[in-house]
């Protein structure tokens, strides 16, 4: 069994890492870790200490780090354009996505989004929702890197985002062309943007504006899926056509670890 993650602001230096605070909480009082077992601690960056329990106390964990390694980023860099969607269907959309593979969430206010996130407290912690959703699906899928969520963006700034990427794909079920035609242009890419609509899909001037920026119209296949399950759908192609999967299997099945003694 993979052991689990804990994700700190920095991973520590030396021997011995410390774990306290909300993680250290978690492990020692939730988890009840004990004195032998081993953990993962990372900072959401890339770096990875793999370590055993060596004394344990009230909400903390002392371990003996074991190896350490760096994860690349994987390649392409794929940012996820999530309309907002109501309900809690927003936050599975993005916990599905980080557990499939996503670098970057980008809550969109698309024209037909039935959740609205106005500015002020509401809007705040509708935010930190997905925030802590990313959060937990990083941790639970062994994520050396934690997902950005930045702040929701309107259509015109997307516009702008879908010009700026080497690809952007606009899912979409009408579409003619399937995404495994552009699997060429995928794999040379350096950065991908995926654009999901809302539970209402897109109108027709969000369609033209984004394709006028160069976005692809694309489908993933003959059936219709939900706004909170297209993302991760698309990411599991996006990692079947590119290297995006067989580059993070490498670097985990080959660290470049540093042993500890």
């Amino acid at each position: 069994m993979t052991p689990p993650l804990y994700l700190v602001d920095e991973l520590p230096t030396g021997e011995r890492i410390e774990l306290t605070g909300a993680e250290g909480r978690h492990a020692a009082t939730v988890r009840r870790t004990r004195v032998g077992e081993h953990l993962l601690v990372g900072d959401g960056q890339g770096r990875l200490a793999a370590g055993e329990v060596v004394e344990t106390g009230r909400d903390v964990l002392v371990l003996r780090v074991i190896e350490r390694c760096r994860v690349p980023v994987p390649s392409p860099r794929v940012t996820l354009a999530q309309a907002l969607v109501k309900g809690d269907r927003g936050e599975l959309a993005v916990e599905l996505a980080t557990e499939a593979g996503v670098d970057a969430v980008l809550p969109w206010r698309a024209a037909r989004c039935v959740a609205r996130w106005d500015a002020g407290p509401r809007g705040a912690k509708a935010l930190d929702r997905w925030r802590s959703a990313v959060l937990a699906a990083a941790k639970q899928s062994r994520r050396a890197w934690l997902p950005d969520v930045a702040e929701p963006l309107d259509t015109a700034s997307l516009a702008r985002r879908c010009a700026d990427a080497d690809v952007a794909l606009v899912l979409h079920e009408s579409a003619d062309t399937p995404m495994a035609e552009l699997a060429g242009a995928l794999s040379a890419a350096a950065e991908v943007l995926l654009v999901v609509g809302p539970e209402g899909g897109l109108t027709d001037d969000e369609l033209k504006l984004l394709s006028a920026e160069g976005a692809f119209t694309v489908r993933l296949g003959p059936t219709v899926l939900r706004a909170s399950s297209a993302a991760a759908v698309a990411l599991g192609a996006l990692g079947a056509l590119t290297g995006r999967w067989s580059t993070r299997e490498k670097a985990l099945r080959y660290p470049d670890f540093t042993p500890r003694g």
